[in-house]
């Protein structure tokens, strides 16, 4: 029996390592290269975990509140005494109204918000950086962008890296000149029109305004890439303090992130891998 002779061949070299790889685009918005991605970005997308890891992250900036202890008590009130024919309801001084007692107009909360009450959920660590690791991994699927509701090109391939003169750009204008070429400024329009004045109370509390989340920029070290800070919806964060919720706000994964290139290598030490 002859041997088939392409056995002996040796499989291509992306079947030897298990990272995906990401094109690097220049300033012009031209590719120069590709880069191994870290290989957190090839974990399995998993919502469950990516919500929890955000739950709880949330709950931990959540203000403790609760009633005044003589909230509903403050009234001159007598209870006339047993055998009266009439149910033992505090009553106003010299009249038949009830109040104070919890089924009475005005009166205490039977069961109140208290103050002592712990907001603060927990996690698993394993749990929290498989949820991370996932949140990175969803940045590679565009039908998960698309569903955020951001505005994507026809042929888009996340996640974007960016060369490390991106971390140079002080500047709104030369952010937007690179967002252009990229063709993702439409997407910070998108943030620009869907900024809203918020219903409910909120806008009693400092928080007028809701803006949808636009771009997610990553850099590598602070006090980097500040051109794009003033964007509508657009973040700038440090790859150092990346987590889970700069990745997928309110729990949805598929943020459009924009990486740079130094932000991709900074990661990988973060996350404990040799370069690849």
């Amino acid at each position: 029996m002859v041997a088939d002779p392409d056995a002996a061949l040796p499989a291509p070299a992306e079947h030897h390592s298990p990272h995906h790889r990401a094109r690097v685009v220049d300033l012009q918005g031209k590719e120069h290269g590709t880069v191994a991605l870290p290989l957190a970005f090839s974990s399995t997308v998993r919502p469950d975990l990516i919500r929890k890891a955000v739950d709880a992250t949330r709950s931990h900036r959540r203000q403790p509140y609760g009633a005044s202890p003589t909230a509903g008590l403050r009234h001159s009130v007598e209870w006339s005494g047993k055998g009266r024919g009439v149910a033992r309801t505090p009553r106003l001084m010299d009249s038949m109204t009830g109040a104070q007692a919890p089924n009475t107009v005005g009166g205490r909360a039977a069961h109140p918000p208290k103050v002592e009450r712990i907001w603060t959920k927990k996690i698993n660590t394993k749990e929290r950086r498989l949820a991370f690791a996932s949140a990175l991994a969803a940045t590679r699927v565009v039908p998960l962008a698309r569903a955020r509701g951001h505005r994507l090109p026809e042929e888009a391939r996340l996640p974007i890296v960016v060369a490390d003169g991106v971390e140079k750009i002080e500047t709104s204008r030369e952010a937007r000149d690179l967002l252009e070429r990229l063709e993702l400024w439409s997407d910070v329009e998108r943030a620009h029109d869907g900024t809203h004045v918020r219903a409910g109370r909120g806008k009693r509390r400092n928080r007028m305004r809701r803006t949808p989340r636009g771009v997610l920029v990553v850099t590598s070290a602070p006090r980097r890439a500040r051109g794009f800070r003033n964007l509508p919806g657009v973040e700038v964060v440090t790859a150092h303090r990346l987590d889970t919720e700069h990745l997928a706000p309110g729990g949805d994964p598929g943020r459009l992130t924009l990486f740079s290139h130094a932000a991709i290598e900074t990661l990988r030490e973060r996350l404990g891998e040799e370069r690849a």
